[in-house]
């Protein structure tokens, strides 16, 4: 099953309760179902879940039943319709638009002026026209409607919900979305599905941990490779001075230097300045062995 699939499982648990709240959600699935106008509702889905839930939530905001619906049991895409005009005429009514001129679908702010009903509308949107991707994979929810008008106005209750979203036209249809992390969690959040928030949040600190570990494995894997290039460049120099013949003939500091650099080439200089008795510091052995090099380089 897909996230999105999950998420509105989760959606559906919770119960229809409140009349308004119904009503909200109810016009939320009506602006981005499959059809809505005023000869018909239409309604497809596969998921079992949500299609067990629309009955009894048009029941609840609506006082009425679908004229097409599912067996119980069915598979597959599950239709449910209304063609009958009294129903039709009754929900528009309901929802503030005027059953005798033509139905221009637009969102009636005065049906969501409370907190639990804008939860619930958008519920009702994501229900009909949303999906979310695996967060494991990227982020990103979006919310896709026929209707231009819906559309722009849902973005500008997301702004004034405080979840600024994006915008695009695709194929005819009218896409608003998320590709933020913390807005879609925030989101998830807000319609009732904390649960998927969690997994969003999951998922993100687990990229983050492992983009942590490889940029750390990335830069000690760097100073190692440093490490062992300056140790070889050491190392060449000491075989240099020693070639020359010039190797017995530096102070004793330097040759006991460069002995113990012979006898431990894979030492780092913080491991090798532990080396020395008594230790030294490592900025001590460090300029010891850039005057060897200095030395082998005016061979």
């Amino acid at each position: 099953m897909s996230f999105s699939f999950d998420t509105k499982n989760e959606l559906c648990r919770l119960p229809v309760q409140k009349l308004c709240c119904a009503r909200a959600e109810a016009y939320g699935i009506l602006l981005y179902c499959n059809t809505f106008s005023s000869t018909e509702v239409r309604i497809i889905t596969e998921n079992p879940n949500f299609a067990a839930r629309l009955p009894k939530l048009f029941h609840r905001a609506f006082n009425l039943h679908f004229d097409r619906q599912p067996e119980p049991g069915a598979e597959g895409k599950m239709v449910f319709q209304i063609t009958d005009r009294k129903k039709l005429d009754h929900i528009t009514n309901l929802l503030g638009y005027d059953p005798r001129q033509n139905l221009v679908l637009h969102v009636n702010f005065a049906m969501l002026e409370e907190e639990c009903c804008r939860a619930s509308f958008l519920r009702g949107i994501f229900f009909a026209g949303g999906s979310i991707t695996d967060p494991l994979k990227r982020y990103h929810l979006e919310l896709t409607t026929s209707h231009a008008q819906a559309s722009r106005e849902l973005d500008v209750l997301l702004r004034e919900c405080g979840y600024p979203p994006k915008s695009v036209s695709r194929n005819g249809s009218f896409v608003t979305y998320f590709k933020q992390s913390d807005q879609i969690e925030d989101f998830l959040t807000m319609i009732g599905a904390p649960v998927a928030a969690m997994n969003v949040m999951s998922a993100k600190l687990e990229k983050d941990l492992r983009n942590s570990v490889n940029r750390r494995l990335n830069c000690d894997s760097a100073n190692l490779d440093k490490a062992v290039l300056a140790s070889q460049e050491q190392l060449e120099a000491i075989r240099a001075l020693q070639t020359a013949g010039l190797l017995e003939q530096l102070p004793d500091k330097l040759q006991l230097t460069a002995a113990l650099r012979l006898e431990n080439p894979e030492l780092t200089l913080s491991e090798l300045a532990e080396e020395f008795d008594p230790p030294v510091s490592k900025s001590c052995l460090n300029h010891r062995l850039r005057k060897i090099l200095e030395l082998a380089k005016g061979l």
